[in-house]
């Protein structure tokens, strides 16, 4: 043997018996694997599930609209607000967050109409747009048969949720929404796509769901897919009078 190789050898077993010692546990202590610092941030949880933490922002406090939204072409919401809530009013268009946001944890709660009217997408229509872009569907999914992907608790036209939680019509319903933003790769596509966890009535619909793109009507997600940076929460304007109330925000 050469005597390069035999030198190489040598530290190659010495190293391999270092290692082997450094993870025998006899030779371990508890210390050796406590992290003490930085303490961990201290958040003041609400009283309820339902109550937004002390990090939190209140996107909305049952009275005030107008400061923390706006109407998709930055005119004031048309929204009618009363009794603590927010309710579509047909034809005064989308609303969106005047603030932008990337990674976060949203609670909104919502009410489809107590009078039903219409079947399928025609009933208690409405969306939460993370981004802007990736719509968790709002729809009345009590005894209302529609295509899977597109029902209560679905990333629309993209993962239908894993069960169907939804409450009768009148009864208000809550998501609780986990989301991690897409990051982006130099030719445009994604290097992470988006990730979404969806609560809702706290039940798990969407479990770590990977987004293929942008929500759209019709056509395939992966071919919309922009970069993009943070963006607004918006809620549709589908038509019916879905209603809103108790949104607050953690940015993670």
């Amino acid at each position: 043997m050469k005597k390069t190789g035999f030198v190489l050898s040598v530290l190659l077993f010495a190293g391999f018996g270092a290692m082997a010692q450094q993870e025998d546990p006899a030779e371990m202590k508890p210390q050796m694997t406590e992290i003490w610092d930085p303490e961990v941030r201290l958040v003041t949880p609400g009283k309820t599930p339902q109550d937004a933490p002390s990090d939190a922002i209140i996107l909305f406090d049952g009275i005030d609209l107008e400061s923390e939204w706006t109407s998709a072409d930055g005119s004031k919401p048309g929204w009618k607000v009363e009794d603590g809530c927010i309710t579509v009013v047909k034809g005064a268009g989308t609303i969106k967050t005047k603030r932008v946001f990337e990674d976060f944890q949203l609670h909104i709660e919502w009410r489809s109409p107590e009078e039903v009217t219409g079947k399928s997408q025609g009933r208690g229509n409405s969306g939460v747009f993370l981004q802007e872009r990736y719509e968790v569907q709002v729809l009345d999914s009590y005894d209302n048969r529609t295509y899977r992907n597109g029902q209560a608790g679905s990333i629309y036209k993209q993962h239908a949720p894993l069960v169907n939680v939804t409450k009768e019509p009148g009864k208000w319903q809550t998501y609780d929404i986990i989301y991690t933003a897409p990051r982006f790769n130099d030719d445009g596509s994604y290097f992470t796509p988006p990730v979404i966890t969806v609560l809702h009535n706290g039940v798990l619909v969407q479990n770590h769901s990977k987004v293929r793109g942008p929500t759209v009507f019709i056509g395939i997600p992966e071919y919309h897919v922009k970069p993009h940076g943070p963006g607004s929460i918006v809620l549709q304007d589908h038509g019916n009078p879905v209603s809103f109330k108790n949104i607050w925000i953690r940015e993670l």
